[in-house]
């Protein structure tokens, strides 16, 4: 009888044990169940939002929750405001979380530097939140408009200077005739040196007006077929008086018989002053060049028109900063001469919207050589091929 008490006590223990364990197993998945939190789905950028951003010409990308980039357009890329998956501007990045959190748009400038000696990015941005904790960003570069006020506000100073300085030395030399009105020999003088000044004056404002004039007109509207013989003809004749005055020797050479697409009256004026110039700065019975190639580049073809002189040179400084308006290399010789800084400005923007460009070699005491290039145009070779 006890072995049988023992034995029924045995399995309502097994009974009750395996009841526990099960409740226990049962407690602990439903534990687990409740603890472990629901996986987070993945942020999806709208397909019409994709549409829009990749037509926007402003940079624009869209930003998850965790500061990710969803999307962005190659405006973006091109400014390095995002690097994959990750935006790098700091201060664009701490914008994105201020909105996030407030949920309020921002607009704001920030200026990005581009590594050593390249020019900072100055971008307005803004930015906007869009719902599903993602944030809008748009950002515009103003960095050309500001180099253009800049380059505006830095040619009215040296306007304003360079005009001072003639009208400056006439004021003088009319008290000084004004003085000297019992000297006939000297108010010749002054009178003379007041000539020179007020040509000098003449020549900077009209230099001016044709600097502005060039930069407000598109000469390719009114195009026309041009040969570069006729150009250099007339180029020439109105240096012709300056040359002959110093003894200097003007020298064409190469196959003139190209044509070039152009403003006439422009092309002539850019290569007058480079005839010009290659005279002022020669000695006097020096030689000046003017000749003329055909130059083929990837296929392109090309009339290049380059002007040399055997004068002073320019240093490597100097190169650089030749084509600046109102810079002269050489200011005591540019004064006695007439000399605005102008001349090269003016030549380095028509060759420019005639889509060519204009560089110089140079070597201090051996002289220098300016030469413009030019689009040659089809008919050209096609005359050639048909004789």
């Amino acid at each position: 009888m006890t072995a049988l008490w023992i034995l029924l006590g045995l399995a309502l223990g097994l009974v009750l044990g395996i009841g526990v364990t099960w409740w226990w197993m049962r407690s602990l998945s439903r534990y687990e169940q409740v603890a472990q939190p629901e996986p987070t789905k993945p942020s999806v950028v709208e397909p019409q939002v994709v549409e829009v951003v990749n037509l926007l010409r402003s940079a624009a990308l869209v930003i998850g929750p965790h500061d990710e980039v969803l999307h962005s357009n190659p405006q973006a890329r091109t400014l390095g405001i995002c690097r994959g998956d990750r935006v790098v501007i700091a201060e664009v990045l701490e914008q994105i979380r201020a909105v996030r959190r407030q949920q309020e748009p921002v607009v704001f400038d920030t200026e990005v530097g581009r590594g050593i000696g390249a020019p900072s990015l100055h971008l307005n941005v803004r930015v906007s939140p869009l719902g599903d904790r993602q944030v809008l960003v748009l950002a515009d570069d103003r960095t050309p408009l500001l180099r253009v006020d800049e380059t505006r506000r830095d040619f009215v100073a040296n306007v304003g200077h360079e005009l001072k300085t003639p009208i400056g030395a006439v004021r003088l030399l009319a008290e000084a005739v004004e003085t000297a009105a019992d000297d006939p020999e000297a108010v010749r003088h002054f009178a003379a040196r007041m000539q020179r000044e007020s040509a000098r004056l003449g020549e900077l404002v009209t230099q001016i007006i044709d600097l502005s004039r060039l930069q407000a007109d598109d000469p390719m509207l009114r195009a026309e077929f041009v040969q570069v013989g006729d150009i250099l003809d007339d180029a020439l004749a109105r240096s012709r008086e300056l040359a002959t005055k110093r003894a200097v020797n003007l020298v064409r050479t190469g196959d003139e018989e190209f044509t070039v697409l152009g403003d006439r009256t422009q092309l002539t004026d850019a290569l007058a002053n480079l005839v010009t110039n290659a005279i002022v700065y020669s000695d006097e019975k020096a030689r000046v060049a003017i000749t003329t190639s055909l130059v083929d580049e990837d296929g392109d073809n090309f009339v290049e028109v380059s002007v040399a002189d055997n004068g002073i040179g320019i240093s490597d400084e100097n190169q650089q900063r030749i084509f600046e308006r109102f810079y002269r290399v050489d200011y005591g010789r540019s004064r006695d001469n007439g000399g605005t800084g102008l001349g090269l400005s003016i030549v380095k923007h028509i060759a420019a919207v005639h889509g060519g460009t204009v560089n110089v070699w140079s070597k201090l005491g051996q002289g220098s050589t300016f030469t413009i290039r030019l689009p040659l145009q089809p008919s050209t070779l096609e005359s050639e091929r048909l004789s």
